[in-house]
């Protein structure tokens, strides 16, 4: 069969197209799951030669699995990066290539909104192996320019932020970071491809938690790093492998590499229900803000109107008011996630159900208050991660949750 161009080709035909291979031994269209954890050589010789990297092949699943392999060919086409290393988690992820990168005595700027595994990892993991960390509004790009030090190796930052949903520029962060020859890492969880491409807009690493819209069905933990090969094979020879130990199973791979076939069509139905959501939320009595990059309201819509690729993503989020009938927004916060039907009250995200949280009350609830507040996480903000149910059916439970208040 002749090999396709994938540049010529929609994104819906490379997704389900990219890396996929028939199985050499037996034709299957599905990539097998190699559940093993090591490969048999035909011989000594042949096995000094893959221990040296002499000869391609496989040695042990921690290093590399067929199954896996497939996976990071698709999400390195996909994200349009020389190569990629998937990882158990996104965590996994996120820790191997910063241990991977970084060493004691050197200096990150990392976006003062993120995730709160990786918050952990900031604020006490990288400080106690001697990193020094600095918090930034990354929005600000002279905020950026202005935190740069003599130690300083990477910039790295969320976009859109977790919950508050402020964007970065991607492009005006890369031209400083490599204005001072430092590396740019981007966490583009949140608006994975077709929607957000930030190695074509000049970072040099892009990560995911791949349980989130990547794989899209709520039952795998995974992450992936893509980026040049030579970033890339170090992560993968210290981080994922020896430091963290962190390589995903067959099976986890092949329900990723399952669930990133119909990527295109669930995120374009992800992002046109969470317009119509957050439409409706902009005008209803109870609201006092919206936050989602689609709206004209959103402080960076410009930004993402260029870098978005008119998508805007799935996540969104909302701002009680304070007094509502007489009740503080924390406390209405809490009623109105207590009496939804179809809207589940959980943590994560990308999910084909919609997803809703209370995050001063859940998520962000052992976060100092005065903290939580100064990034925006009020008492009465509720994320919702928007599913593909009919979008009608999605506001229907919100109403009928308002009306309880």
């Amino acid at each position: 069969m002749k090999k396709i161009n994938y540049s010529q080709v929609d994104f819906d035909t490379m997704v389900i197209h990219a890396s996929q291979k028939p199985d050499p031994s037996t034709g299957a269209l599905s990539t097998p799951i190699f559940q093993t954890s090591t490969f048999v050589f035909d011989n000594v010789e042949q096995g000094a030669a893959r221990f040296a990297k002499e000869e391609a092949g496989y040695v042990y699943s921690r290093g590399g699995n067929p199954t896996t392999a497939q996976l990071e060919e698709k999400m390195a086409v996909i994200e349009g990066g020389q190569a990629c290393v998937a990882a158990a988690s996104g965590m996994g992820a996120i820790g191997s290539t910063l241990v991977s990168l970084l060493k004691s005595g050197d200096h990150i700027i990392c976006g003062d909104t993120i995730y709160g595994g990786t918050s952990v990892l900031m604020h006490q993991g990288l400080p106690e192996m001697g990193i020094e960390v600095s918090f930034v509004d990354t929005t600000d790009l002279d905020k950026v320019r202005a935190a740069i030090k003599s130690t300083t190796k990477i910039i790295y930052f969320e976009t859109p932020t977790n919950p508050t949903m402020k964007v970065t520029d991607i492009k005006g962060c890369a031209d400083i970071a490599h204005e001072h020859n430092l590396l740019l890492v981007v966490d583009n969880t949140f608006a994975p491809p077709p929607i957000q491409y930030p190695l074509k807009l000049g970072a040099d690493i892009c990560i995911h938690s791949v349980t989130k819209y990547i794989n899209g069905h709520g039952d795998v933990i995974g992450g992936v790093v893509v980026g040049p090969q030579d970033i890339i094979d170090k992560i993968r020879g210290l981080g994922i492998t020896k430091v963290c130990g962190t390589p995903p199973s067959p099976f986890n791979s092949w329900l990723v590499l399952r669930g990133l076939k119909t990527l295109g069509m669930r995120v374009r139905t992800h992002c046109e229900n969470a317009l119509e959501l957050a439409n409706f939320l902009e005008n209803h009595e109870y609201v006092a803000k919206v936050f989602y990059p689609g709206l004209a309201s959103h402080p960076q819509h410009k930004i993402c109107k260029n870098q978005m690729n008119g998508l805007f993503g799935g996540m969104l989020s909302f701002e009680l008011k304070e007094g509502i009938n007489g009740k503080s927004a924390f406390e209405a916060g809490k009623i109105l996630l207590n009496n939804l039907a179809i809207c589940s009250i959980a943590v994560s995200l990308g999910d084909a159900d919609t997803l809703i949280e209370h995050p001063a009350s859940m998520t962000h609830a052992s976060v100092d208050t005065e903290e939580r507040i100064s990034v925006g996480i009020t008492d009465g903000l509720i994320r919702v991660s928007v599913g593909l149910e009919n979008a009608k059916d999605i506001i229907e439970d919100l109403k009928q949750g308002f009306k309880e208040l």
